[in-house]
């Protein structure tokens, strides 16, 4: 495939036409015409509709431009990087994660992220499918607990602990005598859950106490759990990242964590893709400010 074509071709699909990636880059639209027709031909698939108004690319071509457009990106990125011996983090940015984690830390880490490189133009999309980011068009997708995938690479941006939680007045009736026969424990769960629940937990002294809760609420939201938590309705097992502040403010009381594996936070992408100045840039940023935000030290 040539390279130089479909490279034109990308050009013209993002600016939407040819006379507009003409005009934009000074390039005949003659030439970009000629180089996208050699890109057809080569591939013996159309990629542009002919003949209409307004540009329109055929399946074949939506499949390449989203396929290739980012690769491009960031080869350009790399040797721009080796001439100039630095890299400034520049352009788009298009990063998915989970609803909660989005909405708990990632708008104020966002900011934090332009105020720092405003030459990026970062999109965050919260959303809880799986998405692939070669065909959806993201540069990283942040996912927790990701099981293993063979085109999937990425960094561990955070482990995190499950921390059993109540309102400090709820905690100071219920708390003290986890360790021995047990009070009758108002338990916030997830609507998922069914049949008995036995929470092991850690305490702060390394002894491990089951926990059975008498469930008062199901709940379909980490977010509905938090908040019914801090008004007293129960205790829950919420994860680190999400009441780290209001154990540090107070506002909950935490009595030990989960026994187990920790929660894993990972930001992956595709194995194809080089890892430029801009991803580096926000994948730092996003590691500091976790590590800020789950010790309690962030501002909120």
């Amino acid at each position: 495939m040539d390279l130089h074509a479909l490279a034109d071709f990308n050009l013209v699909a993002s600016h939407g036409g040819f006379g507009r990636a003409s005009r934009a880059t000074g390039r005949p639209k003659a030439t970009l015409s000629r180089k996208v027709t050699e890109l057809e031909q080569g591939l013996g698939v159309r990629l542009i509709e002919r003949g209409t108004h307004t540009l329109r690319l055929t399946d074949e071509g939506q499949a390449l431009h989203a396929r290739t457009a980012g690769l491009l990106a960031e080869i350009a990125e790399a040797g721009q990087a080796v001439v100039s011996a630095a890299s400034v983090p520049q352009g788009r940015l298009r990063v998915s994660a989970p609803v909660v984690l989005a909405h708990v830390a990632l708008g104020r880490i966002a900011a934090r992220f332009a105020r720092a490189y405003p030459e990026v133009q970062l999109e965050l999309v919260a959303e809880d499918r799986v998405v692939d980011p070669i065909e959806e068009g993201y540069d990283f997708v942040i996912r927790i607990n990701p099981a293993p995938a063979d085109h999937l690479v990425g960094r561990r941006v955070l482990r995190d602990d499950r921390l059993l939680v109540a309102a400090p007045e709820l905690a100071r009736a219920v708390f003290p005598s986890l360790s021995g026969d047990g009070p009758d424990i108002p338990g916030v769960l997830p609507a998922s859950t069914s049949g008995d629940v036995v929470w092991q937990i850690v305490t702060g002294d390394g002894q491990v106490v089951p926990v059975v809760p008498r469930p008062v609420l199901r709940l379909s939201s980490l977010l509905m759990i938090h908040s019914a938590v801090r008004e007293g309705a129960g205790v829950a097992l919420l994860p680190g990242l999400l009441v780290a502040g209001d154990v540090a403010a107070g506002r909950l009381a935490c009595y030990g964590t989960a026994a187990g594996a920790p929660v894993e936070i990972w930001a992956l992408q595709s194995s194809r893709r080089l890892v430029g100045a801009r991803a580096r840039a926000f994948l730092n940023v996003l590691e500091q400010e976790l590590a800020l935000w789950i010790s309690g030290r962030a501002a909120r």
